[in-house]
């Protein structure tokens, strides 16, 4: 074989190595280029969900804070509304103690959903003869704000888990006597309704489900009691149509 013919004899391996390494760098190239599209995509993919989570948490934050601020808005008007009413029947009172009793009012309107601060205040109101006075007492030997006898203090306080002492010491706390209070009040309305629990507070379950068993016969019912239901009735609704 002549010089010329081994020479195009040792090229051919030359060139095709060089093509190979070019085709090998072209691949590695698009592949290159895909990956960090695909990559790109991916991280630009994950930065929108990162923010569309950032997002929807900061909507939610949003309305929670609206909410709590409408809450808190309603809160403070309700108290406002209980603390004025108290101190038109009470100017004695400090500011901490109305403002201790508005807010057991409010606590167990909420606690209770058969109950309102308007019935509470109206059921207070005449309770207490109009006084709001902590530590009034009744003829019959009823005690404090909501006007509770000791026996039935006794019963309700071991429901509450508050400790019974002395009569005094637990019915003239506002706050104790008002927690007993409407956990009766509103005990007594799911199980006769309002006209009928007014009747059972003032009178006891016996004689107010004799009264609801005779169709509403006030004849069947003391004197006290046929005046105390729309005398209790009048102040609620004079309480709800009072706005602040």
């Amino acid at each position: 074989m002549d010089k010329q013919s081994k020479n195009r004899v040792q090229k051919k391996p030359i060139r095709s190595e060089k093509q190979i390494l070019g085709k090998l760098w072209i691949y590695f190239s698009v592949s290159l280029i895909v990956f960090l599209a695909v990559a790109g995509s991916a991280g630009i993919y994950m930065l929108y969900r990162q923010s569309t989570q950032r997002m929807e948490k900061m909507d939610r934050e949003l309305v929670d804070l609206r909410s709590a601020m409408n809450t808190d808005s309603i809160r403070q008007s309700k108290l406002q509304k209980i603390m004025e009413i108290g101190q038109d029947h009470n100017s004695e009172l400090s500011s901490m103690e109305v403002y201790d009793i508005a807010s057991e009012i409010y606590e167990m309107s909420i606690r209770f959903s058969n109950l309102d601060v308007d019935l509470i205040c109206a059921v207070i109101t005449h309770e207490s003869a109009n006084t709001w006075n902590p530590e009034v007492i009744s003829p019959a030997g009823a005690m404090g704000l909501m006007q509770i006898m000791p026996v039935t203090g006794m019963f309700l306080a071991e429901y509450e888990g508050i400790s019974w002492t002395k009569p005094d010491e637990v019915l003239f706390n506002p706050t104790y006597n008002i927690r007993m209070g409407t956990r009766l009040l509103s005990a007594l309305i799911k199980q006769y309704g309002l006209d009928g629990a007014l009747a059972a507070y003032n009178a006891g379950e016996r004689h107010a489900s004799i009264w609801l068993a005779s169709g509403k016969d006030d004849t069947l019912l003391w004197k006290e009691t046929r005046e105390y239901i729309p005398a209790v009735l009048k102040l609620y609704d004079h309480y709800l149509a009072q706005t602040m």
